[in-house]
């Protein structure tokens, strides 16, 4: 299909002159190897607020950019970064070096392990623990499919229910078992 595509796009039926040779110099004129073989470097480093998933809930005349969460263990559509959480849910800080200095002064612990970055994503049945402030809270969805933080005691947040995804045998036939937020149990 693709030797079909620059065969037909160097024979041109507009141009009475013979086809040209095909050379990458003569393609890339064209724009037709630009098209086809050039490539993307790397991932995606920005999100715009018009592709932010909805339940975020982010204000559309905020600006033009959204956080966009780093890779961790739960999906882009799956998560909401710390970023949202202490802005506009729990309003801890009104502006992104707030944030930021917040979340460097290591008081922001997800799953009883501390988070230093700002887009962290927290995702599904996650226990965010804020020490200053004494509080825990169960990221939860509400009844129109949303993230709601629910707070909750601090027995209540020893524990997490997990999903298991998949579960295989390992060495020695030793079984293991993969939860929805990345974790490997033996």
């Amino acid at each position: 299909i693709l030797a079909q595509a620059v065969s037909t796009a160097a024979e041109s039926p507009h141009s009475s002159s013979p086809a040209p040779h095909r050379t990458s110099k003569n393609l890339q004129k064209t724009g037709f190897l630009f098209a086809f073989f050039a490539m993307a470097r790397g991932p995606k480093k920005h999100l715009k607020l018009m592709f932010a998933p909805k339940h975020w809930m982010l204000d559309k005349l905020r600006g033009r950019w959204a956080p966009k969460p780093s890779e961790g263990p739960h999906k882009l559509r799956e998560c909401m970064p710390l970023i949202v959480m202490l802005r506009e849910r729990l309003k801890y800080a009104l502006t992104y070096n707030e944030v930021k200095m917040i979340v460097k002064q290591r008081l922001i612990k997800v799953d009883n392990k501390v988070r230093t970055d700002q887009f962290y994503p927290a995702g599904f049945m996650d226990v965010v623990q804020i020490e200053k402030t004494k509080e825990n809270f169960r990221l939860l969805y509400d009844t129109k499919g949303r993230f709601a933080l629910h707070k909750i005691s601090k027995e209540e947040a020893t524990y997490k229910l997990c999903r298991v995804k998949k579960v295989f045998r390992g060495l020695k036939n030793t079984p293991y078992a993969i939860t929805h937020d990345g974790r490997t149990l033996r």
